[in-house]
This record gives C-alpha cells, sequence and structure tokens, in this order.
C-alpha cells in the first residue's frame, strides 16, 4: 500500500491510469448500450484533458516554488508527515510552497459554500429528472458520488490547512533559531 501511495504521489501516470479506469467505468455505466471501443475513446479524451490540466498545474505549482514537479510531490510528502527540511534551500522552497497552498485554500474557501451548493443543486436536479423519468439508479449513484466528494472535501479542507499552517509555524521558529 505504501508503494502504491509514492506511486500517487509522484506518478503523473499513476493518475492517467487511475482516471482512465475510472471514465470507462462511469462510461460503461452511462451508455450501457454503447460499443466499449467507444467508452475506451470517451476514457482516453477525458485522461488526456485531466492529465493536461494536472500538468500545467504542477509546472504551474513548480514555478511558483522555485523546483522542479518532482520536488514539490516531495515537499508535499514532508508537509503531510510533518518533517521540517534541514537544508536552508528546502525550506525556502517549503516556505513558498506553504505559502502558495495557504493562498489558494484561503481564497477558495470564499466560493466553497457556493461550489457545494451548487454541486447540490445538480444532485437534486438529477434526483427529480430520476424520479420523473422513472429510473433512479444513476441519479442515485451520482448523488453518492456527489455527497461522498462534498464529505471528503469539508473533511480535508481543515486537515490541509492545519498541516500548512503547522509547518509555516515550524518553519518560522527554524528560521528564528538560525
Amino acid at each position: 500500500m505504501h508503494a502504491l501511495r509514492r506511486w500517487f504521489d509522484h506518478s503523473l501516470t499513476a493518475h492517467a491510469v487511475l482516471v482512465l479506469l475510472m471514465v470507462v467505468g462511469v462510461t460503461a455505466l452511462i451508455r450501457r448500450d454503447g460499443h466499449p471501443v467507444s467508452w475506451l475513446l470517451h476514457g482516453v479524451l477525458y485522461t488526456a484533458l485531466a492529465v493536461s490540466f494536472t500538468a500545467v498545474q504542477r509546472r504551474r505549482i513548480s514555478r511558483a516554488v522555485g523546483t522542479d514537479p518532482r520536488g514539490v510531490a516531495e515537499l508535499n510528502v514532508k508537509i503531510r508527515r510533518r518533517e521540517v527540511p534541514s537544508d536552508p534551500e528546502e525550506q525556502a522552497a517549503m516556505r513558498r510552497l506553504v505559502a502558495e497552498q495557504l493562498g489558494r485554500m484561503e481564497r477558495g474557501g470564499r466560493w466553497l459554500p457556493y461550489w457545494l451548493g451548487f454541486l447540490g443543486l445538480v444532485a437534486a436536479g438529477m434526483l427529480a429528472l430520476g424520479v420523473a423519468s422513472d429510473s433512479l439508479t444513476f441519479p442515485l449513484i451520482f448523488t453518492f458520488c456527489v455527497v461522498g466528494l462534498c464529505g471528503w472535501v469539508l473533511w480535508m479542507r481543515p486537515r490541509s490547512m492545519e498541516r500548512c499552517r503547522f509547518m509555516r509555524s515550524a518553519l518560522q521558529g527554524r528560521s528564528e533559531r538560525v
């Protein structure tokens, strides 16, 4: 399990494989009458979009931090494990990464209730359409996935902010001692 998590932390290929499998599965559920090749083509298309978006985000963050994408992944692992780097260059990169992440979370926190409300409205609309069309399978699955996603976001956001604040204070404490 540790090797799998490490693979997902560092590899864009791992993200692509996961997205491909999920999209092919969801496409197969939605378009049961379609040909499996069309499921795969949809999966490849959406995976290419997701991977390109992720690659652009990683490149932007790595430029802001001043390291390569693999270095950003290593710094994120250290944040998650609460390991304060001892190397001054790594500390400076960690400070920039923590400032970037905290800034993004604080700016995004203002819009979070609206996004969660929008997702709730979409899920309620899907349920209403399912009731009207007498087909509740997909709307129920969609609603459970939306509720799970919203719950995960509400659970992870405070944890991520607390980790970043801890690392910011630990890095400030270390810089004051030097």
